[in-house]
């Protein structure tokens, strides 16, 4: 099994923000450190995922408005399955 290394991390806080962090730990049965380091986790996953949307966005959009604004045309399948559902639905 491989050794897992632990690394420090430091941060000075004002006594509003400890008082207000402690609070929300002991609220969810935390520890003031699993709290914080838990929060930071979730909002930079958050924040990556965010960004990594943007750039995909920002990279495929020329190609996605070229495909909104010339669509091929519906499959033999789904014109099939579109008649289904009509029929189903009663709305032929």
């Amino acid at each position: 099994m491989a050794a897992i290394k632990e690394y420090r991390f430091d941060a000075r806080l004002t006594e509003e923000q400890k008082t207000l962090i402690q609070r929300a730990a002991d609220l969810e049965g935390r520890t003031m450190t699993d709290f914080v380091l838990h929060s930071a986790e979730v909002a930079a996953q958050r924040t990556l995922e965010e960004r990594a949307m943007l750039v995909l966005t920002a990279r495929e959009s020329e190609a996605f408005v070229e495909v909104l604004m010339d669509p091929a045309p519906p499959s033999r399948g789904l014109v099939k399955a579109a008649k289904r559902y009509k029929r189903v639905m009663g709305l032929e």
